[in-house]
């Protein structure tokens, strides 16, 4: 699977860590940057650069999965959700990455990388890009409403 990795400098060391340990494990991991430590760097361009790769690469039926990581995971995730298509979450545990897959068809995970290990945080993420969308109708249903209210601004 194709993986697409973004972070802030807050999440430089996770990031490198996923980076080896993802590709080891046979995905094609793409990394959006930063490519150096910056403290007063801006993670919008670079979350939604990677949620934008998601789009195209699904789009070209490449089988895709986004990661964005921050100090708290909340600002990148609230930027790739503004890419038209995304669905980040926020994890902070197994089983909210897991539910996010399951119920949510999420596109794209967001770590907090100072709220966890970075053995908990690819647990985390291991859990997220093995689980699939369960398909159910009652979450299909729901996840188009969505997307026609981004569509069309009404849900009904």
């Amino acid at each position: 699977m194709r993986v697409h990795l973004a972070t802030d400098h807050a999440g430089m060391e996770l990031s490198a860590h996923l980076l080896s340990h993802l590709t080891q494990a046979g995905h094609d991991v793409v990394d959006h940057g930063p490519t150096s430590y910056d403290p007063e760097d801006d993670y919008p361009s670079f979350c939604i650069d990677a949620a934008q790769a998601v789009v195209a690469d699904r789009a070209a039926g490449i089988e895709a999965l986004g990661i964005v990581l921050g100090g708290s995971g909340n600002g990148e995730q609230i930027a790739a959700n503004k890419v038209g298509g995304i669905r980040a979450a926020l994890a902070w545990s197994l089983d909210t990455a897991r539910l996010a897959r399951q119920h949510n068809d999420a596109n794209v995970v967001a770590v907090g990388g100072r709220q966890h290990s970075v053995d908990e945080a690819t647990a985390i993420i291991e859990a997220f890009l093995a689980e699939p969308f369960s398909g159910a109708e009652r979450h299909s249903r729901r996840i188009a409403q969505v997307a026609r209210f981004e569509e069309t601004g009404s849900v009904a």
